[in-house]
C-alpha cells in the first residue's frame, strides 16, 4: 500500500526523499488556491518565480504579472494574491500567460521539483486531486508552504483532509506528522472557516480586508482540474 506523509513547512524538505514520489504542493491562503482558480479560469499557463524582478521582467514577452508580498499586492504588477483578481474580469486572464511570485507558495513549488509529478493542491480541487493520487497509485508527500519557513495551520488542515479522503487506499498511519493533520482535520472539519479564525495568516488577512479570500479559498470540490508544475510551467494535465 503506498504511504502518505506531510512535510510541515519548506524548510524540513531536505528530510524527505521526493524521488519517485507524487508532490503536492499547498499554499491555501492564497497561492495554489489563486493558481487553481486562474487556470480554472482560462489562464494558459503560470510560471513560478522567486524574485519580484524577474516576475516584473516577463511582462515584456506577454505575461501578466502576478506578485505578493507579506499578504499585499506588489508594487508594478497586474494582480496579486488573491483569487478573486482571476474571478472579477478587472483583468482579462483567459488565454494569458502569467509570471507568479509570492511570499511562500512558489518557493515551495521549486523545493518539490525532484519529486516524480508536482501536483498544486487546494480546497478548491480536492476531489480532483484525490482521483489523481488514487490512479497514480504512488507514495504521496503533501509539501505545505507554510508561513516563510514556519508551520501554518490551514495548510495543516488540507493535507489532514487529503489524508482523509484517501485513508482507505493510502497508508496514512505510518507518519506523526500525517496522524497530527488527520486529528486537526476531524476537529476543523464540521465549520472550517470558523476554526481557522484563530490562525494566525487568517488574522494578518482580516488586517487586510481580505476575509473573503479565505472562505472562498476553504471551499471545497469547486474545480475538477489538476495543476502540475513540470519544465517551469503550471498547466493543467
Amino acid at each position: 500500500m503506498p504511504t502518505l506523509d506531510i512535510c510541515f513547512s519548506p524548510e524540513l524538505l531536505p528530510l524527505y526523499n521526493l524521488t519517485g514520489r507524487v508532490a503536492v504542493v499547498v499554499d491555501i491562503l492564497r497561492a495554489t488556491s489563486s493558481i487553481v482558480t486562474a487556470l480554472a479560469q482560462g489562464v494558459a499557463h503560470l510560471v513560478p518565480v522567486s524574485e519580484l524582478a524577474e516576475c516584473r521582467a516577463l511582462a515584456a514577452s506577454g505575461y501578466l504579472t502576478a506578485a505578493e508580498r507579506d499578504g499585499r499586492q506588489a508594487e508594478g504588477v497586474d494582480l496579486g494574491n488573491s483569487p478573486f483578481g482571476y474571478l472579477d474580469g478587472l483583468v482579462l486572464v483567459r488565454g494569458r500567460k502569467v509570471a507568479i511570485t509570492t511570499t511562500n507558495g512558489t518557493r515551495a513549488l521549486h523545493l518539490s521539483q525532484t519529486a516524480d509529478t508536482v501536483v498544486v493542491g487546494a480546497f478548491l480541487n480536492l476531489a480532483a486531486v484525490v482521483a489523481f493520487l488514487r490512479q497514480q497509485n504512488k507514495d504521496i508527500v503533501v509539501v505545505c508552504a507554510g508561513w516563510k519557513g514556519k508551520f501554518c495551520l490551514e495548510d495543516t488542515l488540507y493535507a489532514g483532509a487529503l489524508a482523509a479522503r484517501l485513508a482507505d487506499t493510502f497508508d496514512t498511519t505510518d507518519s506523526d506528522a500525517t496522524l497530527a493533520a488527520l486529528d486537526l482535520w476531524h476537529t476543523a472539519a464540521p465549520d472550517v472557516a470558523s476554526y481557522l479564525l484563530k490562525s494566525s495568516h487568517v488574522r494578518r488577512l482580516n488586517s487586510l480586508e481580505s476575509h473573503k479570500d479565505m472562505e472562498f479559498c476553504v471551499r471545497p470540490d469547486v474545480y475538477d482540474i489538476v495543476p502540475v508544475f513540470q519544465n517551469g510551467r503550471i498547466e493543467l494535465l
